[in-house]
């Protein structure tokens, strides 16, 4: 047990040495995070689209028509661009200088007045998801307003009700809509808690499997597998370091981060910090074991940086996971940061524990016990592969 502790040690103190001696290695681990995590968190800090530009073109120049693009534009969402016509309105938008157009076309008021249908034209670009969303979304809520107080009138008149049968007449249906846990329907809210955890992640896998590619690289594997250490040691002395500073990066993000951000978290802290512990043992062995693979430091770099963009998609948060091809759910499943995903939004966002996600916790712990033998078979097949140097 001491020579195992002085091994483990010797490998932690020389891990920081091979970081600090490694330009590569010390942008990933030291800095990268940092700069990372404050950089697209101030991207999204803002979350809402706000003053989206729409061209609207009032050809019936009425009272009613003066009051619905004042009401628009009164929306925090939209930003009301005046167009003389319809054709110059089709060209603001198309020139790109608004995100759609609204069409009031004449003898709308009239036609209200009478009961009679009328219809208004709303054209969005759908090259931008978000905005057209907003601008469809925001004009809709006004446009079934409009529509009940039509219907409201009517009743009244035709039908001889008073004020409160008549608008039971015009909405027998009233739509309680409460958007939980992301109130705003933001993406920011949507995007930055699991882009922080994402940081997190992609941060360790890239610096760890470099480390270990550089090791490769020069033949220093059996410098972390030797007679005292053997394989366990080396998974451990190399992955404390990586535990320690990531374990403090990830108190800091979940501190630091969430009050400049404005992230809520409804969850429990204990809960919180057991699960990330847990999941950065899940990534350590994970990235000793890609690290293995790679016969250089730049090829571990290149490849595990490009693999950001899929873990994202596949781990279940930007699409359901039962909407995938079966091969794609089965590749998620291997993949830490989907069970990892699926507890963390439940704390977070939800104030779930770790017994409401008991299986998702055992995905993880059944995810570790595949990764950590999968690093130790890694690191004995290149031990086999390279001499025995002393320390």
């Amino acid at each position: 047990m001491p020579d195992n502790s002085r091994h483990t040690g010797h490998l932690f103190v020389r891990e920081l040495k091979l970081i600090t001696g490694n330009h590569s290695l010390l942008l990933t681990l030291l800095i990268a995070p940092l700069l990372y995590v404050f950089f697209y968190g101030t991207i999204y800090s803002y979350k809402v689209e706000e003053k989206v530009v729409l061209a609207v073109a009032d050809e019936d120049k009425s009272e009613m028509s003066r009051q619905l693009t004042e009401q628009l534009n009164n929306l925090q969402i939209i930003s009301v661009m005046s167009a003389g016509n319809l054709q110059e309105a089709q060209e603001l938008m198309y020139h790109g200088k608004a995100m759609g157009y609204f069409l009031i076309p004449k003898g709308t008021q009239s036609n209200v007045l009478a009961l009679r249908q009328t219809t208004v034209v709303l054209a969005v670009n759908g090259a931008r998801f978000l905005p057209s969303s907003e601008l469809t979304g925001a004009i809709t809520q006004i446009g079934l307003g409009v529509g009940a107080g039509v219907r409201l009138k009517y009743q009244e008149m035709s039908g001889g009700l008073n004020s409160t049968m008549a608008m039971q007449e015009a909405m027998p249906v009233n739509v309680d809509f409460r958007p939980l846990y992301n109130p705003q329907s933001s993406y920011g809210g949507f995007i930055l808690p699991v882009l922080i955890v994402l940081i997190l992640q992609q941060t360790l896998l890239i610096g760890l499997s470099e480390s270990v590619a550089l090791d490769r690289e020069n033949g220093h594997i059996p410098l972390l597998v030797n007679a005292r250490g053997g394989f366990s040691g080396a998974l451990y002395g190399k992955g404390l370091f990586y535990l320690l500073l990531f374990g403090a990066y990830a108190a800091f993000f979940m501190n630091v981060n969430y009050r400049l951000l404005d992230l809520p978290f409804r969850g429990y802290a204990p809960d919180m910090a057991v699960l990330l512990l847990l999941f950065l043992l899940v990534l350590i062995p994970m990235a000793i074991w890609v690290g293995t693979l790679f016969k250089n430091q730049l090829l571990a770099a290149q490849l595990m940086a490009f693999s950001t963009y899929p873990f994202f998609m596949i781990c279940g948060y930007a699409w359901p996971l039962k909407s995938m091809p079966l091969v794609f759910q089965w590749i998620a499943a291997l993949i830490p940061l989907t069970p990892f995903v699926k507890i963390y939004i439940s704390i977070v966002q939800a104030g779930g524990t770790l017994a409401d996600n008991m299986g998702a916790v055992i995905h993880l712990l059944i995810l570790w016990i595949f990764y950590v033998l999968l690093a130790l078979l890694g690191l004995r097949r290149l031990y086999k592969k390279q001499q025995p140097v002393s320390l």
